[in-house]
């Protein structure tokens, strides 16, 4: 699946990887962000995920030349990741058969409007993560997690 359609109008957020040679826009609401401390995460982030998501028709990739894609191996969702083959960045997550992407929040342009909304797979957090007393919620049930999306 190639995400370069996009939504129609003016881009809510715009975003790349450190490099810039992955550029992409979101046409729709974004969800607020999802701090992941999953085994996966850390590995492909060096640290903690965080991730925001919008829907997969609101993405548009300007340029994909550099975008790749790797099976998320300990995935239970059959998800997998993108990322730039220039610089690294780590960019994109998508479960397989779900109508939203979750977007790396650390390579949105600011100003995004979002806030941090839960720690996921706190379980699974390295002995070196300290989660912070912010008070936020830790591995919520999906049901009863509820997150704004803007």
């Amino acid at each position: 699946m190639q995400l370069t359609s996009g939504g129609s109008g003016a881009p809510r957020a715009t975003g790349r990887c450190l490099c810039g040679a992955v550029r992409y826009e979101v046409r729709g609401p974004l969800r607020d962000v999802l701090v992941c401390h999953c085994v996966e995460c850390r590995r492909a982030h060096g640290s903690v995920g965080a991730y925001s998501a919008a829907a997969l028709d609101d993405l548009a990739i300007l340029d994909e030349t550099a975008l790749r894609w790797v099976d998320s191996p300990e995935s239970d969702h059959g998800a997998r990741r993108g990322f730039c083959v220039e610089c690294g960045s780590s960019l994109f997550w998508q479960a397989r058969d779900l109508p939203r992407i979750g977007i790396a929040a650390g390579t949105l342009d600011r100003p995004t409007g979002l806030r941090v909304a839960a720690h996921i797979y706190a379980h699974q957090a390295g002995d070196w993560d300290e989660l912070p007393p912010d008070g936020l919620p830790r591995d919520p049930d999906r049901d009863e997690l509820e997150i704004r999306w803007s």
